[in-house]
């Protein structure tokens, strides 16, 4: 097996893994919170239920979207088919602003109409297993992300990162609601909800930059160009284009050669650059033309 193949191998074994967890980390907190929910009627509670209902669709959703962007190019699909990710990641921002603005209204009512929490101490608990669950989920998706770079997982993560926020929040409410401050149960509500919404925000335009062919970092240009001038007989580079598309990158350049070169040993010339570049950037395919200098 080549390195290039344990690599692609390993990625898909590490991105299924990472959204299966997802999955299964969401439904166990619905379960858990659902319960504790109906018998204490919490709108911090609620906005965290709702949340992990979102975790759970924009999970199943990322499930299916990271199968279908892990498979191979085909006829109708010559650049493969990454940008599910992005797709995936949109998904969440909307299942995330949903949840949002669910919990804006229930905060808004419960805020003119105050009511006495049932079982916070339940609440509490299950919080704090909230908080320990999503931090195993947190270190195994960081792992992923470090070793992929996935648009998906990292969406995934994102939300979850703001889970921690959250729970520590829905604590605060219950524990404050414990002391007579029935009010604080629905401000800490309305204050997740636009948590939440800030980070649909932020996962829906790293999507839409994604979708849009947006270039890749200024560094990764930089380190590219100055790879392709490191190889002898290259006059000049120009017109270097750059996007991304799920786990694969994708880069253009022009090589300005000297105008005498025969073909073949133009030719060897860019494949020089491309072999240099792809070295650094295993995850990059990459096309040089090659123009006279």
């Amino acid at each position: 097996m080549t390195q290039q193949t344990f690599d692609a191998t390993e990625r898909a074994r590490l991105l299924k893994l990472a959204t299966r967890a997802s999955v299964a980390v969401a439904l166990l907190l619905i379960a858990l919170k659902g319960g504790v929910w109906l018998a204490s009627g919490s709108v911090s509670l609620l906005a965290g239920l709702i949340d992990s209902v979102m975790d759970a669709g924009a999970s199943i959703i990322n499930l299916f979207a990271v199968a279908y962007a892990l498979k191979p190019a085909d006829k109708e699909h010559r650049f493969g088919h990454g940008k599910a990710e992005a797709l995936a990641g949109l998904a969440q921002a909307a299942f995330i602003t949903g949840s949002a603005l669910l919990v804006l209204l229930q905060g808004v009512d419960r805020l003119l109409h105050p009511q006495p929490l049932e079982t916070a101490w339940a609440g509490i608990a299950v919080m704090l297993f909230s908080i320990v669950a999503t931090l195993g989920l947190l270190a195994i998706q960081r792992h992923v992300i470090q070793r992929t770079g996935s648009t998906a997982i990292g969406a995934d993560a994102l939300h979850y990162r703001s889970d921690l926020l959250l729970n520590l929040s829905i604590i605060a409410a219950l524990l404050l609601a414990q002391l007579g401050l029935q009010r604080a149960d629905a401000v800490f509500g309305l204050g997740i909800a636009l948590f939440i919404g800030f980070g649909a925000v932020q996962i829906g335009r790293q999507a839409v930059q994604i979708l849009m062919d947006r270039e890749l970092p200024d560094t990764v240009r930089a380190h590219a160009l100055q790879i392709a001038r490191s190889i002898p007989g290259v006059l000049d580079i120009h017109d270097l284009r750059t996007r991304e598309s799920g786990q694969h990158w994708f880069m253009q350049l022009h090589l300005e050669l000297p105008a005498d070169l025969t073909l073949a040993e133009a030719h060897a010339r860019g494949e020089q650059v491309r072999l240099a570049i792809v070295e650094h950037y295993p995850q990059a395919e990459v096309l040089v033309h090659k123009d006279p200098g």
